[in-house]
């Protein structure tokens, strides 16, 4: 190369500077011209915020709620708070603090005092239905139990104590709920009917003006007084004594009703009071149990004739029914009546059903009768003929 050319590069370079030093020097340039002018921005800010404020409203009643009002809310937001409410403000805390540790205190001596009296009231059911029992003379008599530790006896006695007032509230009263069937010369009847009074017999209702009644079933005269001719009538029902004789009292002067038999002779499961026909001392062939509630004769269900729960209407007709079928049964000597229990048993409505088939053997009958007196006549005629000689 040329030292012309040389000399003619170099002066180039020398004279040309690079793009990023240019660059950087003309935003060094703005900076400062920048931060000159920043005084005097300043200066122009700080005397509009003067102006304004010599020029500014003083503030009105509702700006001094407002911020009273903040005050309360936020505290911390507040530029100056009163002493006097600062000082109430912790004497409230304060208050609020020694009120909760008080209930708390109270809350604790609550516990104590009903945990101390569980233990005790335990201690002295282990002791009472624990110990045992001592004969007139106070002497202690032996039992399954009296040659084991002193401890384990208490507490095995208590559990049989215990589980023996349970059988009581679950099983009946007595094994036996009705006594046995009379013998001769007494007249025992062969069947047996078991009705709930509730809902079957009477209907319970409740106004403001006379507080509870029990309303009587249309027909309940003529029920019981045309069944005990033929049925050992017996009312089963899930009843306090106290609340059912009363009512039977009323219901049966005439005492067609030979056995009343309430809540202490059911078996309590599951919640509900269930009617066990076992400890009814009757043949369970020629028993029929008339009610509305399933649960309370799912033990027997092939004996029971469900009916519809009676609500208290002056319309009702099911009784009249009840006796028409009833009587069906104990005349055609039925031997063992759960079988055509069983059949009704499957219908939504087996008083329906039985008027139904009633009205089919009706038909049936006349038919045949018909029949029978279409095959006559033509006889009575021929005998005619022979009789006059043609």
């Amino acid at each position: 190369m040329a030292p012309g050319s040389v000399f003619q590069i170099l002066r180039i370079a020398k004279g040309a500077r690079p793009p990023v030093l240019t660059a950087f020097q003309r935003i060094l340039g703005n900076h400062q011209k920048t931060m000159s002018a920043l005084p005097r921005a300043l200066c122009t800010v700080r005397n509009y915020s003067s102006t304004a404020s010599k020029e500014e409203p003083a503030p009105s009643a509702g700006d001094a709620e407002n911020a009273s009002l903040l005050s309360k809310l936020f505290p911390q937001t507040a530029p100056e708070m009163n002493k006097t409410e600062e000082q109430e403000r912790q004497k409230r805390e304060e208050e609020e603090t020694k009120e909760n540790e008080r209930a708390w205190k109270r809350m604790k001596l609550g516990f104590a005092v009903f945990g101390g009296g569980g233990i005790v009231g335990g201690l002295w059911a282990l002791y009472e239905f624990g110990k045992p029992d001592v004969d007139p003379n106070g002497l202690t008599i032996e039992d399954e139990f009296t040659h084991k530790p002193m401890v384990q006896q208490y507490f095995q006695r208590m559990w049989k104590s215990l589980h023996y007032y349970q059988k009581m509230i679950q099983e009946p009263s007595r094994d036996k709920l009705l006594p046995d069937p009379l013998q001769h010369p007494y007249i025992q009847p062969k069947y047996t009917l078991v009705l709930e009074m509730k809902d079957v017999l009477v209907h319970p209702d409740w106004t403001y003006q006379t507080g509870w009644r029990f309303k009587k079933r249309p027909g309940v005269d003529h029920f019981l007084s045309e069944l005990a001719k033929e049925f050992e009538i017996v009312v089963f029902t899930a009843e306090q004594g106290m609340t059912v004789f009363p009512i039977l009292d009323a219901l049966d002067p005439h005492g067609y009703i030979m056995y009343r038999l309430v809540r202490d002779a059911t078996h309590f499961v599951d919640g509900h009071h269930v009617k066990n026909l076992n400890n009814l001392n009757r043949d369970l062939r020629k028993v029929i149990v008339v009610d509305w509630d399933h649960n309370a004769t799912k033990m027997h269900p092939d004996n029971t004739f469900g009916i519809a729960r009676w609500n208290g209407n002056d319309d009702d007709t099911q009784l009249l029914d009840l006796v028409a079928f009833l009587k069906i049964i104990a005349q055609n000597d039925v031997e063992d009546v759960r079988e055509t229990l069983h059949y009704y048993r499957q219908f939504e409505d087996p008083i329906s059903q039985f008027r139904e088939n009633q009205r089919k053997l009706a038909e049936q009958m006349q038919e045949e009768e018909r029949i029978e007196r279409a095959k006559a006549k033509p006889m009575v005629k021929q005998w005619t003929r022979n009789l006059l000689g043609r």
